[in-house]
């Protein structure tokens, strides 16, 4: 069985949700991905739903808007972890669709602070990619380079601090690169700073 809620936020945890769900039955037991957005049109969430759902249970949450910079916003939080076996069992091709949505939404909403994409895959350590050039074609740029990063990700983590657990890649329009720009490590965040590691909370 599957089972997709669409839950539409009227604001933080405490002013509560509206929740409906839809069950659809399934011969067997799907991990759960979630979708939190605003500012997507529901055709634009059908597409991507119809590229998810053969793969996973799917909550979507509808929330109100948390970032004033920028028009459009989504975070697909995905339970697999980054690397070749997921692309293998997600299959190449739709990948590369869902790749084409991301460069489509944001070709409807054309260059500025129009549309920040953050894609997250859950695993050891945790891989997060935040998609926001303004430039479409920067933004093309940075979702096809993604890929590049299943062959430095080995070598990205043995540079880094002992126990990370999570690492967030921001694209580099300056080197035209996916960078490493933040990390938890024991627990703690920190942000790359010229070369060096620094708490955030300092």
């Amino acid at each position: 069985m599957q089972v997709i809620r669409h839950t539409k936020e009227s604001g933080g945890v405490e002013s509560g949700s509206i929740t409906f769900t839809i069950i659809r039955c399934h011969n067997h037991t799907m991990a759960q991905a979630i979708l939190r957005y605003y500012g997507i049109s529901p055709w634009e969430i059908e597409v991507l739903y119809g590229y998810l759902r053969n793969h996973f249970d799917i909550i979507q949450n509808e929330i109100e808007p948390d970032d004033s910079e920028y028009v459009s916003k989504m975070t697909i939080s995905i339970p697999v972890a980054f690397g070749d076996a997921f692309f293998v069992w997600f299959e190449y091709r739709r990948w590369e669709r869902v790749k084409a949505l991301f460069k489509e939404i944001k070709r409807r909403r054309g260059s500025g602070n129009a549309l920040k994409i953050i894609v997250e895959f859950a695993g050891n350590p945790d891989i997060t990619f935040d998609i926001d050039a303004h430039d479409k074609q920067w933004f093309d740029n940075s979702v096809e380079k993604i890929d590049v990063i299943l062959e430095l990700l080995p070598y990205h983590i043995q540079n880094l601090p002992a126990h990370t657990t999570g690492i967030t890649y921001k694209f580099d329009e300056k080197t035209v690169r996916w960078r490493h720009s933040q990390i938890v490590s024991g627990g703690v965040e920190y942000r790359s700073v010229g070369g060096r590691w620094k708490r955030i909370s300092d």
